[in-house]
């Protein structure tokens, strides 16, 4: 039975509810306080696990003909290659993490469901709504609309989270961080993700989106000064410094209205999960919806967060450990991992795919 459904942000994980929702037949109203499209790029690295949820919608097929394919992953101890492990054994990329900037990811989402008839409201912030047991009255645009459900994918400082009432626990990770999204036609192997572990326990990471466009992330100030080999930047995109939090809300909803993605939870970028995380939730809200399991959802999700979470704060710990000996034994574990090669599949394998 088709539902009406208001979505609350515009980003990876709202259109992909957009999407996902209009494909199973639901009428589906998405709502983003931007005045239009973003033209920035936070997440990179698509998963195979997300991938095969865009495959459906046609989505995947667009991603996969502008996406960098990403061959390798290369570890460094500062300028110093320490071992290099191949990703992807298939011929056609299926099992391969894919480079691309966020806005164009952003873009194929958006022009699949213009194809389905639904167009998003830009310039148009929630203003408040409220809930009964059977349905969910929300202002918006100066406005008023019924809906059977809302799902707020509106971002780490969601006001749809905040309006429930629901806290976001968890701590902000000392320090600053970085990024730079740079255009250079000079950079060796545009298809490897290299990563630098540099003094102080700090790391510092180039990420492929495009042939000659690169995300730059560092654990200091400044991306670009922190990375130890020389990279012959010809256009800077952006750069700016934040501060990394690591959170999550104790359930994914109340009553008729749900959260999704970053409005749910947030950590550092270690293991690359965050976009794909939020685009998981965000199908497997269209298809509890749709089956009429939705009471199921909350629990579900919070698990996988939570598992995601531990991962990525697992990876960040080691690769930022500043203690002398703990990086020695890393980086001699790295070095048989890319000697090995079915030991170097295995990490592979857990890289690329979905927990």
């Amino acid at each position: 039975m088709s539902k009406t459904i208001l979505i609350v942000g515009a980003g990876p994980t709202g259109l992909t509810a957009a999407v996902e929702l209009a494909r199973f037949g639901h009428q589906v109203t998405i709502i983003e306080k931007r005045p239009g499209t973003s033209q920035l790029s936070r997440a990179v690295g698509i998963l195979p696990a997300s991938m095969q949820i865009l495959h459906a919608s046609g989505v995947a097929d667009r991603i996969r003909q502008e996406a960098v394919r990403i061959s390798a992953i290369a570890l460094y101890h500062e300028a110093k290659e320490i071992t290099r492990i191949p990703f992807g054994r298939s011929a056609d990329g299926h099992d391969t993490i894919l480079g691309l900037p966020q806005d164009r990811t952003e873009a194929h989402l958006s022009d699949a469901l213009n194809a389905m008839g639904v167009s998003v409201s830009y310039g148009t912030p929630l203003e408040a709504f409220r809930q009964d047991e059977r349905s969910v009255t929300a202002s918006f645009g100066g406005t008023q609309a019924k809906f059977d459900y809302l799902l707020g994918a509106d971002g780490v400082r969601s006001p749809v989270r905040q309006i429930l009432g629901l806290p976001f626990d968890g701590f902000d990770i000392p320090g600053k961080w970085s990024i730079a999204d740079v255009e250079t036609s000079e950079w060796l192997e545009p298809t490897v993700f290299r990563r630098f572990l540099i003094p102080g326990g700090n790391v510092v990471v180039v990420a492929p989106m495009a042939p000659t466009r690169f995300r730059v992330i560092s654990s200091t100030e400044d991306a670009l000064a922190s990375l130890p080999v020389k990279m012959p930047v010809e256009k800077l995109r952006r750069s700016a410094a934040f501060t990394l939090s690591v959170r999550q809300t104790p359930q994914y909803g109340k009553g008729r209205v749900y959260l999704a993605g970053d409005a749910a939870h947030c950590h550092s970028p270690a293991g690359g999960r965050g976009m794909n995380l939020g685009i998981a939730d965000a199908a497997d809200f269209a298809e509890r919806l749709t089956a009429g399991t939705l009471a199921e959802y909350s629990a579900v999700r919070h698990a996988v967060g939570k598992k995601t979470i531990a991962f990525s704060e697992d990876r960040r710990r080691n690769v930022m450990s500043d203690s002398p000996w703990r990086r020695t034994l890393m980086e001699t574990g790295i070095r048989i991992v890319g000697r090995v090669p079915p030991i170097a599949h295995k990490f592979a394998e857990r890289f690329t795919r979905e927990l």
